[in-house]
Order: structure tokens, then sequence, then C-alpha cells
């Protein structure tokens, strides 16, 4: 998971039907008026819609089970998740380490394994965000933030599923 709200559905039988995913979220946050916090009305109803489709599938799939087209088969799960390479990996014992640093007080010891974290799984959000938040509880949703998401351009801060 590299963002959040990120959800997963697992049947009743402890199968994953649909992997990590963003769960009806859109970048309209990006349109937001930073001075003031609004968002305008088109940037928010485009949300609400992407919001009420995702909880509209998640229901269809909770009614017809495997028979629901938004339950993926078995290899187009394998297909969308991502599993972890030796770079995922290191970044998140390199998180975890910096984290029990943090949480021991060594916090200028815990800095650089956030940061090696960051560099070695720069898409991850999460990283960012919660390291962010550890350091300053202020920069996480403060300038540093805002400039991480400008820096993405044209690029999206939420990927939708691919079928929802």
């Amino acid at each position: 998971m590299v963002n959040v709200p990120t959800a997963v559905w697992i049947d009743e039988r402890g199968k994953i039907v649909r992997p990590s995913e963003p769960a009806g979220v859109t970048d309209a946050f990006r349109k937001m008026d930073r001075t003031n916090f609004s968002i305008p009305t088109d940037a928010m109803n485009e949300l609400q819609a992407k919001r009420k489709a995702y909880l509209d599938a998640l229901r269809d799939w909770v009614a017809k089970g495997a028979a629901s087209r938004f339950a993926l088969s078995e290899s187009e799960v394998l297909r969308r998740m991502h599993t972890p390479d030796d770079s995922h990996v290191r970044a998140a014992a390199n998180f975890r380490l910096g984290e029990y640093l943090f949480e021991k007080g060594h916090a200028g010891a815990a800095k650089k394994y956030f940061e090696e974290a960051k560099r070695l799984r720069p898409e991850s959000w999460n990283y960012k965000r919660q390291a962010w938040a550890l350091e300053d509880p202020m920069k996480a949703g403060g300038p540093e933030f805002w400039a991480a998401v400008d820096s993405l351009g044209e690029g999206q801060y939420y990927p939708g599923p691919e079928d929802i």
C-alpha cells in the first residue's frame, strides 16, 4: 500500500478478490484553495461521484459474491498485485527502524532511515507523510506536502482502480 485511503477486498474464505487499490478517491483535493481550504463544486462533485461508484461496486460484490463483475479472478488479482522487490523490502525495514528510533527518543538518528525509505520507495506517500508527521505534525499537510504534490505535475496522486 502506498497511500490512503486504500482498500483490499477479502471474501469469507480469506481470498483476496481485489488487491490494494485507492478506495473511491480522486485528485479533487489538488484543486483546493490553499488559503481557505475550500474545494470547487465541480471537484467536490467528481469526488462524491467516485466515492459513490466505489461504494456501489463494493455493495454489488457483497450482494453477488464471486458473480459480481467487480470480483476479480485469481489471475487478475495476481496481475494487479505488486510483489515487493528488494528495494521495497529494504524501504520497509529502514522505515520501521526509523519508527523504532523515533519512538525511543532518537529523532535525529531516525531521520536518516526515514530518508532512505523514501529514497528507495519514492512513490510511497505513506512513507513521506508519516515521516513528515513524526518530524513535525504540521509537515504532513504543510508546504513540504504541497510541494511534493505539485511536483507531480499532470501525474496522478491517486491512480484509480482500473474498472470502477
